[in-house]
C-alpha cells in the first residue's frame, strides 16, 4: 500500500442516462441538464456508459456533440463504447468530429469482447459477416491506429474536382492520447499500458487466482493498476481513472437516504464472492456522508494509487436525486479527499 492516498487532481462522474420509452427525450435532456449542472459546480470530466436494446444511451457520441454545444469546459468521455458494436474507421471519424466540435475535450473509453447477447442479435448487426468477425484487442488497435493518423488507404490526392486524404478526417491531433480502455482483468490492463493508453477501472473486476476468505476487491484492482503502469511508456504518470459508485448523503433528505441504503444492500450480496463463469467480482457500493466516505477510500488501497475518478451514478435515481448526489460529490466529497476545481490538467 502506498504511504498515503495521491491528492484528488480530477473529479468526474458517469451516468447511464436513463429514458421512459414512451417520453425518450425527457431522459436524454436530463443527462444534458446533469451534464451541465457538473461543469458549474466545477466537475473535471462528465462520463457517459452506453446501452445498446435498452433504455439508456445507445448513441453517447450523439449526446457528447450535444453535451459539447451545451457546455465549454467539462471534459465529456465514454465508459465505454463496446467495440464488437462498432467499425473502427466509422468510430474514428464520429469522435474525432465530435472532439474538434468540443474543442478538444473528449475522452473515448473503449472495451472489446463479443456484444452482448451475440447469438440474438448479430443477424441483426452482422447477417452476412458474423463468423467472420473478431472481437479481439485488435479491434481496438485498429480504432486507436485510425484515431492517431494511421493511413487507413493507400489512396489519396486530386480525383476530378474532389480531394482524398489517407487518414480519418477530420483529424484530432490531441485524441490519441486521450484514448482509454475499460479493463477488469491483468491482461486488458496490460494491453492498454503496452498501446499507450489510459485506463479506466471500474466496479468490476475478474477474481483472477484469489478466493477464499482473504478475497479483497481493492487488492485486485490494485495489482490491475500496477499492471498497466508497469506496462506503459508513461509508467508511474500514466493516466488511470477509477469508477466506484459512490452515494454521499450530506444534504438528502430522510426518504432519499433510506432509498440509498436499500439500493446499496439490495447490490451488496454480489460483492461477497466471484459471480458467474467470468468470476467478477463487484466492489460494494460506498453511501454516506462524504467524511465517511472519504475515509473508506482513503483506506482503498487502489483508490490510493490514483488522482482521477469517474464516481458512477446508480442506474435507477431520479433526476432530483442526482442533483443532490452531485452537489454533495463537488462541495463535500471531493475537497475531503484533496480536490478542487480546476486543480490540474494532464
Amino acid at each position: 500500500m502506498s504511504p498515503s492516498p495521491r491528492p484528488l487532481r480530477k473529479l468526474g462522474f458517469l451516468t447511464i442516462g436513463l429514458f421512459d420509452e414512451a417520453d425518450p427525450r425527457r431522459g436524454h435532456e436530463s443527462t444534458l441538464e446533469i451534464i451541465e449542472l457538473g461543469e458549474r459546480l466545477g466537475f473535471d470530466s462528465a462520463w457517459l456508459r452506453h446501452r445498446h436494446l435498452q433504455y439508456g444511451i445507445s448513441s453517447p457520441v450523439a449526446v457528447m456533440a450535444a453535451a459539447s454545444q451545451r457546455t465549454s469546459r467539462i471534459e465529456l468521455g465514454t465508459a465505454v463504447i463496446p467495440l464488437g458494436w462498432e467499425n473502427p474507421l466509422r468510430l474514428a471519424e464520429d469522435l474525432a468530429t465530435v472532439d474538434i466540435l468540443s474543442g478538444g475535450r473528449v475522452n473515448p473509453g473503449v472495451s472489446v469482447g463479443p456484444p452482448m447477447h451475440f447469438d440474438q442479435v448479430k443477424e441483426a448487426l452482422y447477417p452476412d459477416t458474423a463468423d467472420a468477425e473478431d472481437f479481439s484487442y485488435e479491434r481496438v488497435r485498429r480504432l486507436v491506429d485510425f484515431v492517431r493518423g494511421k493511413s487507413a488507404t493507400d489512396f489519396s490526392g486530386v480525383e476530378g474536382f474532389e480531394v482524398f486524404s489517407d487518414r480519418v478526417q477530420p483529424h484530432s491531433p490531441g485524441l490519441g492520447k486521450r484514448l482509454w480502455y475499460g479493463g477488469g482483468s491483468l491482461s486488458s490492463a496490460r494491453w492498454a499500458g503496452e498501446h499507450g493508453m489510459n485506463f479506466l477501472t471500474s466496479s468490476v473486476v475478474k477474481a483472477e487466482g484469489a478466493d477464499g476468505p482473504d478475497f479483497d476487491f481493492a487488492g485486485i484492482q490494485l495489482s490491475h493498476i500496477r499492471a498497466f503502469r508497469a506496462a506503459h511508456p508513461d509508467g508511474e504518470a500514466a493516466r488511470v481513472s477509477q469508477g466506484l459508485v459512490v452515494i454521499p448523503t450530506d444534504s438528502a433528505s430522510p426518504e432519499q437516504r433510506a432509498r440509498y441504503e436499500e439500493y446499496a444492500a439490495k447490490r451488496t450480496p454480489r460483492t461477497t464472492s466471484p459471480q458467474g463463469p467470468a468470476r467478477l467480482l463487484f466492489a460494494p457500493d460506498l453511501v454516506g456522508t462524504s467524511a465517511e466516505i472519504a475515509e473508506r477510500l482513503h483506506a482503498h488501497a487502489a483508490f490510493r494509487e490514483v488522482d482521477e475518478v469517474a464516481f458512477a451514478l446508480p442506474f435507477t435515481f431520479e433526476h432530483e436525486d442526482y442533483v443532490q448526489i452531485l452537489t454533495d460529490m463537488a462541495t463535500k466529497l471531493g475537497p475531503a479527499l484533496g480536490w478542487r476545481p480546476g486543480g490540474g490538467t494532464a
